[in-house]
């Protein structure tokens, strides 16, 4: 994952594209769709989900760790790199970086965090609108990409036509809002809202 200046994720991404094979090297910058409200007036917009990273699916070695940290735009890649020495007669050499290969940690996002966001992202890289209803204080989605995924929704806010969601990145918790459309409620507009399968199993 590379950490970049906030507002050029597609920038750096376009570059990746342009100089890898996809085949050797992929780069996506997750978004969402969302209604916004400026001026009386309502829009459509597309966000980034994680402002400042590009994802990054590659086979990482120290020729492409040091091409992509010299990207613009690009301030550093995420990873678990400590510099290392070699003993060489009892003096501490430190190796070429571009030889250097063993001597980085890479850090890669577990697969059980990228998977949800892989699945909930279409071709386009977006988390289009979920349709839902609200049944007391259960969202149940009937179509789009939250189907099946109710425990993830932790909020909803019906008059902005948002749920805010939960994932998970690098261990954390990150609650995200993404757009939705209501088919109906039956109780209140805005709610916090308990998950399917932990409502019927109390």
């Amino acid at each position: 994952m590379l950490h970049v200046e906030t507002g050029q994720e597609n920038v750096v991404r376009a570059m990746i594209r342009k100089f890898y094979n996809p085949s050797s090297m992929y780069a996506i910058v997750p978004k969402r769709r969302l209604l916004e409200k400026r001026q009386g007036h309502i829009y459509e917009v597309c966000r980034t989900i994680f402002p400042g990273y590009v994802f990054v699916n590659t086979e990482m070695n120290a020729k492409t760790y040091n091409d992509l940290r010299r990207l613009p735009k690009c301030y550093r890649l995420l990873n678990n790199f400590n510099h290392r020495y070699h003993q060489i007669e009892s003096k501490e050499i430190r190796v070429n970086p571009e030889d250097r290969i063993e001597s980085y940690s890479f850090s890669k996002i577990d697969d059980e965090e990228m998977r949800p966001i892989l699945q909930l992202i279409d071709k386009d890289e977006i988390i289009g609108y979920s349709s839902l209803y609200l049944r007391n204080t259960r969202a149940v989605v009937c179509d789009g990409p939250l189907t099946g995924e109710e425990e993830r929704i932790k909020k909803i806010d019906a008059r902005k036509k948002r749920a805010r969601i939960i994932l998970r990145l690098n261990g954390a918790e990150k609650y995200i809002d993404v757009g939705i459309k209501i088919v109906s409620v039956s109780e209140n507009a805005q709610m916090n809202i308990t998950p399917k399968n932990q409502s019927e199993a109390n």
